[in-house]
């Protein structure tokens, strides 16, 4: 049984590789054929699905819908470029503004918001968009794994650790996650402010965007709060902060449709929300769950301690190397899923506290991804813009700036999470 899961789940990662336009399907199939042999039984396959994190990313998706839309991001952005000196720092503000975004809304959606901005800039000043769209891009892969919400690798350590939103700041009287990201944040910004050494000129002024409407960007900020509240509450349902999201998100639909927004318009923001993403955790959720029924997920972390010999730092370092250079090719949230209760699994061998190896794991997996213009989503949607506005980016444009800008994250949040975590 063991050697038939490992050898469906190798099936599996292959065809995710080789056709990604049909991830869901993949993982969905694959997951049945876990159920059609014997290895997950059928009264286990909704248990294996962890709904919180379903439900937090449909809902956080479906609020983000409604924020773009009332083109609040914008105003914003438009904010922060009346207060840069020249065209070097506005690239540098658009990078920070896209990371503050980003760590509450999701990756792709925020290089949507401000790309165009970046875009906007470049045209004004007659200069290439290219680097700005990039940095733009990065930044927003960074800034994703700061809070529990900022991407969907965030809400699956959530979910598998059972880390609520103020534990990303504040965790067993050590800082979180977020503090490890913005200092990688200031190093990758620091390297960014350099590689835009050569940019001259000053921002042309612009019209503000106008804002009719300000309730999604209450409604996103009220879900923050709430979900900082529900910290505080003890012994609370698995499913709360999943609930708490997708009410907000309903709240948001039920008054469009009061403020007479019709139907179509409601359908449209609820098929916004990434089902494509959905659909394919639930069955990687099942095949991950198929391959720890079978032992597989513990003799994979038997190996992981062995190879290591036992010694946490080097094993720590294999996680954070191994997950950044896989992360540069393959899209981190099947790995991460897959990889959460791989170092679960190697923590408890080794006898020690597992928050240093997912804190590891997550900074190398989301970090990692902007090593190459595939490694993540945002990049791929910042540089398929581009190509819209006629501007072809060879991987060796990208990995000019990702490089350097990945390498000084990671190493950053390497040596701080081992240095708050050991």
């Amino acid at each position: 049984m063991e050697t038939l899961a490992i050898v469906l789940f190798a099936i599996t990662y292959i065809m995710l590789l080789l056709l990604p336009r049909y991830r869901p399907h993949i993982a969905l199939t694959s997951a049945a054929a876990f159920i059609v042999v014997g290895i997950v039984p059928l009264n286990l396959v909704f248990g294996f699905i962890d709904w919180n994190v379903i439900l937090m990313i449909a809902g956080t998706m479906g609020i983000v819908s409604l924020f773009i839309e009332s083109r609040m991001p914008a105003l914003l952005a438009d904010l922060i470029l009346e207060k840069t000196p020249s065209i070097r720092w506005a690239i540098v503000a658009l990078s920070l503004f896209s990371g503050l975004i980003s760590a509450f809304v999701d990756n792709v959606a925020t290089v949507l918001i401000v790309a165009p901005v970046a875009m906007s800039i470049a045209k004004k000043q007659g200069i290439s968009p290219v680097t700005s769209v990039i940095a733009v891009a990065i930044a927003s892969n960074l800034q994703g794994a700061a809070t529990l919400v900022g991407d969907a690798t965030s809400i699956l350590l959530g979910g598998h650790a059972n880390l609520d939103f103020l534990d990303f700041f504040w965790l067993q009287g050590r800082p979180g996650m977020f503090w490890v990201v913005q200092a990688g944040a200031v190093a990758a910004t620091v390297i960014l402010y350099w590689v835009l050494r050569s940019t001259k000129g000053d921002v042309q002024p612009q019209e503000r965007t106008k804002v009719e409407d300000r309730f999604p960007g209450y409604l996103l900020v009220f879900m923050v709060v709430l979900l900082i509240l529900a910290s505080f509450i003890p012994e609370k349902p698995a499913i709360t902060n999943g609930l708490i999201c997708t009410a907000l998100f309903v709240v948001g639909l039920v008054r469009d449709l009061a403020r007479g927004g019709g139907v179509n318009k409601t359908w449209k923001t609820i098929l916004d929300i990434d089902f494509f993403t959905l659909l394919l955790l639930m069955g990687l959720f099942v095949v991950v769950g198929g391959l720890t029924q079978a032992g597989v997920i513990e003799r994979f972390a038997a190996f992981i301690a062995r190879t290591g010999q036992g010694n946490v730092f080097v094993i720590y370092t294999m996680i954070v190397w191994m997950s950044v250079i896989i992360s540069g090719f393959v899209d981190n949230i099947p790995y991460v899923a897959t990889m959460l209760p791989v170092v679960g699994g190697v923590a408890s061998i080794l006898g020690i506290e597992p928050n240093l190896l997912y804190f590891g794991l997550l900074c190398g997996a989301t970090l990692g991804g902007n090593l190459t213009p595939i490694g993540a989503s945002a990049n791929i949607t910042g540089i398929g813009l581009l190509r819209k506005e006629g501007y072809e980016v060879s991987a060796g444009q990208f990995m000019r700036l990702g490089i350097p800008f990945t390498l000084a994250a990671v190493i950053t949040g390497y040596l701080l999470v081992w240095f708050l975590w050991s």
